[in-house]
């Protein structure tokens, strides 16, 4: 088994403490409005959840599989890191997981926005509308069904997990283990790092793209994950290619 790394170990009770304290809290709604990642243009939407959404969960099995990842990969990878270095990879992924969520939100928003104002439409009416919890069902006339669904949907949007940054460490992991063999749940086959790792990516890429799941819920921010993933890549691209500068890892 495995031997639990220490932040590893910290960053697994800070995530089991805030989905239990969240879930059990006499005001839970409240909870998850004030920690969750809101769309900036919400006026739910505060800084401090570009970090905390990391740390929430919307269920016990998006908990469970969060952590077991966290678990299985994260270990190896502070083992190489260090755990300063791991943190700061660690929060960065998730940062970068969020701001691709969010400038994914922004275009899918203010495209829809631009057409209604376009129409005649005044745009801070719309926002204000918006603000108050509600939409002129006119809308739909112009943006038709899927465009009225994707603009509220956007505006409304929340995002909670860890995925993001896990993404970053499974991309630092198959690039330290190309070899390893890993396998999914639902697909018992093992396959190398090298190759599963790319496959997981290029299916968030084809369900973000189609809408379309195939091995996680229809709600899963996949531009997160690739937007994590993404952010893992580049700090290991930056930090492989000064290994033997300040910025090697020890």
């Amino acid at each position: 088994m495995n031997r639990i790394s220490p932040t590893v170990k910290q960053l697994l009770i800070i995530n089991v403490i805030f989905y239990f304290g969240s879930s059990m809290s006499l005001n839970t709604e409240f909870i998850y409005s004030l920690f969750s990642l809101h769309f900036p243009e919400n006026p739910d939407f505060k800084f401090w959840q570009l970090i905390t959404h990391m740390f929430m969960h919307g269920g016990i099995l998006h908990l469970a599989f969060n952590m077991f990842a966290l678990w299985m990969f994260g270990s190896a990878i502070e083992s190489i890191f260090g755990s300063r270095r791991f943190i700061f990879f660690y929060i960065t992924c998730g940062l970068g997981a969020a701001l691709a969520q969010i400038g994914f939100l922004y275009y899918s928003f203010y495209s829809n926005l631009d057409i209604l104002t376009s129409s005649g439409y005044d745009s801070q009416s719309v926002l204000n509308l918006l603000m108050e919890g509600r939409y002129n069902t006119n809308w739909g006339n112009i943006l038709g069904a899927d465009g009225l669904l994707s603009f509220n949907t956007s505006f409304l949007a929340t995002m909670v997990g860890a995925s993001g940054a896990i993404m970053g460490v499974l991309v630092a992991f198959g690039m330290f283990f190309p070899e390893s063999k890993l396998m999914l749940i639902f697909f018992p086959i093992p396959i190398k790092a090298k190759y599963f790792i790319p496959g997981i990516i290029l299916l968030d890429l084809f369900s973000a793209i189609t809408g379309q799941a195939i091995f996680s819920p229809s709600n899963t921010a996949y531009i997160a994950h690739i937007g994590g993933a993404l952010t893992g890549f580049l700090i290991m691209y930056y930090w492989k290619k000064n290994q033997f500068n300040q910025n090697r890892w020890y």
